[in-house]
């Protein structure tokens, strides 16, 4: 982003100092969140919960594979990418050894998303006794089934370890987000009761690609109080109307009384959730958007959402770009009390077309470590100036206009 329509967040005006949240006020906004979730998409929250956010591949990649190595039972890990590269046979040669001590490992791959995985590496998995299907591929469908994505990146190991996260199994998310050839992204860690979720998001798929839905190495444990942490699992799944992860976003802009920071890689909204954007930030909350900038893999999405920009800051958002590198995590914090971490990005094709899962996690302790990771990203930003971005020339309106076309599908 050129210094004519942007400047770094560093020179941006500083947020007002805020009050500490005190106990109170923070279990009211937590009561009230979680009685609006469990009431309005039908799912109960959980309770003892523990949750760790991973940053970056180093963290992520390090502890999913020390789960896998660790298994006794069961493994079971769904992801829409699985590219080529080391990290990429260091998750192939991870579940075939568990497979060949005699775990049930299952992997479950996008046809699409993991078009680009190595044959090899399949057939070494194969051989050593994984379970390998593929969700969709695109060969065996019609126009229409092709558009229906798995999108979900989920790992559950012996019922009571899960992950869930934006990250892909590819070079891309390794590192510490240094350069640009390091994405940065996030996971979390999940023990506790919320596993089950996890687990139910990972069967929902499985059992529409596979004849046996589970065996004897499912226990059906009952976990036990591990945390503090309140988590409510959310699937979103291809629909025609309206679906709970629609409802999962709007329950939680409609609720903010303070604060909201949405961190996506791919931001195109419709018009709809552009408004919910707006009405919060007109009715005094402040919202804050963090999207990748000059490193983007997919810039006819990045065109979309910007083409929503001058309506945005109009009403008093803030709108960051990342500079380092590939911004890729999918957040959303809300009042330091809540946060919506996961797979689905703020854009029509995760909302309407694509298989997602989050969490509602009400935490304020987690949602804090979140906010100081949105914090730090901020300062590797530059900050939309409304002004500014006005006076953007013609070729930058023409390319916005040029998708409009396409928007519902990316």
């Amino acid at each position: 982003m050129s210094a004519t329509t942007a400047e770094t967040a560093a020179d941006a005006p500083e947020a007002t100092d805020r009050p500490a949240l005190d106990d109170r006020t923070c279990e009211r906004r937590t009561l009230r969140l979680r009685r609006r979730l469990e009431r309005l998409i039908g799912i109960a929250a959980t309770e003892g919960n523990a949750l760790v956010p991973l940053r970056n591949g180093d963290q992520i990649f390090g502890a999913m594979l020390e789960a896998i190595r660790g298994a006794e039972h069961t493994v079971d890990l769904m992801t829409f990418v699985y590219w080529r590269g080391d990290i990429a046979l260091k998750f192939a040669e991870a579940l075939a050894d568990r497979a060949r001590a005699g775990v049930r490992v299952r992997l479950m791959l996008d046809g699409f998303g993991s078009r680009l995985i190595e044959k090899d590496q399949l057939a070494m998995m194969d051989e050593a006794g994984v379970t390998v299907t593929w969700f969709r591929k695109p060969l065996y469908l019609s126009p229409l089934k092709q558009n229906h994505r798995c999108h979900r990146k989920v790992l559950v190991v012996d019922e009571q370890t899960a992950f869930t996260g934006g990250v892909g199994i590819a070079e891309e998310w390794c590192g510490d987000a240094r350069n640009e050839r390091e994405w940065r992204d996030t996971h979390v860690k999940v023990t506790g009761p919320a596993v089950d979720g996890l687990a139910a998001a990972f069967a929902q798929n499985w059992a529409e690609c596979h004849d046996e839905l589970f065996d004897d190495s499912d226990r059906f444990i009952t976990e036990e109080h591990h945390g503090d942490s309140i988590v409510q699992v959310v699937r979103g799944s291809a629909s025609l109307g309206w679906q709970d992860m629609q409802t999962l976003i709007r329950v939680v802009l409609e609720s903010a009384e303070e604060r909201v920071r949405l961190t996506t890689a791919y931001f195109a909204p419709d018009a709809y959730f552009t408004g919910l954007l707006c009405a919060a930030a007109r009715r005094g909350v402040e919202v804050e958007i963090l999207l990748p900038g000059p490193h983007t893999d997919k810039r006819v999405c990045q065109l979309a959402g910007q083409r929503y920009y001058e309506e945005l800051t109009a009403c008093g958002v803030k709108i960051y770009q990342y500079q380092p590198t590939m911004m890729h995590t999918k957040s959303i914090t809300v009042d330091r009390v809540a946060s919506l971490i996961g797979s689905t990005n703020f854009n029509r094709r995760s909302l309407d077309h694509d298989e997602e899962v989050m969490l509602a996690v009400l935490d304020r302790d987690f949602t804090a470590t979140l906010d100081g990771h949105f914090d730090e990203d901020r300062e590797k930003s530059v900050l939309i100036e409304r002004a500014r971005w006005k006076r953007r020339d013609l070729l930058q309106r023409a390319r916005e206009a040029a998708v409009v076309p396409i928007r519902r599908f990316l």
